[in-house]
């Protein structure tokens, strides 16, 4: 992955909802929470558009999320929690895990902030490289 990208995808050998099953799962074992999964296939259907599937799952590290809340000055990150990944199909028929490229972002961010940002980053790597094995 170039660092300057902005997006990290990685392709997944399993179908979309062996992917998610095992992403989620993998996430809550890891302490990870999940407050809310986004069907844009579904929303887009009722909105009467056609699309692939695609989902957008938020995930929530409550230790991590509370080092940010609790102080002022970090608290202007809580418009990029919770932390975001989506799973969806492209044409080709294979299934995709994609992400915000934390490093790549981090370097804009000030000292505490990019540690948060990274630590959260790092965890999220090692789920999705746990589940694309």
């Amino acid at each position: 992955m170039d660092n300057l990208e902005l997006f990290s995808e990685f392709l997944s050998p399993l179908n979309m909802a062996e992917t998610e099953a095992l992403f989620v799962k993998t996430a809550v074992d890891a302490g990870w929470k999940l407050p809310a999964t986004h069907n844009l296939q579904e929303t887009m259907f009722n909105n009467g558009f056609s699309v692939l599937p695609v989902k957008v799952l938020e995930l929530c590290k409550p230790q991590i999320a509370y080092q940010i809340l609790k102080h002022n000055t970090e608290r202007i990150m809580s418009n990029m929690m919770p932390c975001r990944i989506s799973i969806y199909e492209k044409s080709d028929g294979k299934t995709y895990v994609s992400k915000l490229n934390a490093p790549a972002l981090s370097a804009f961010l000030k000292g505490s902030q990019a540690e948060y940002m990274l630590e959260a980053d790092k965890e999220m790597n090692q789920i999705i490289v746990s589940i694309l094995k």
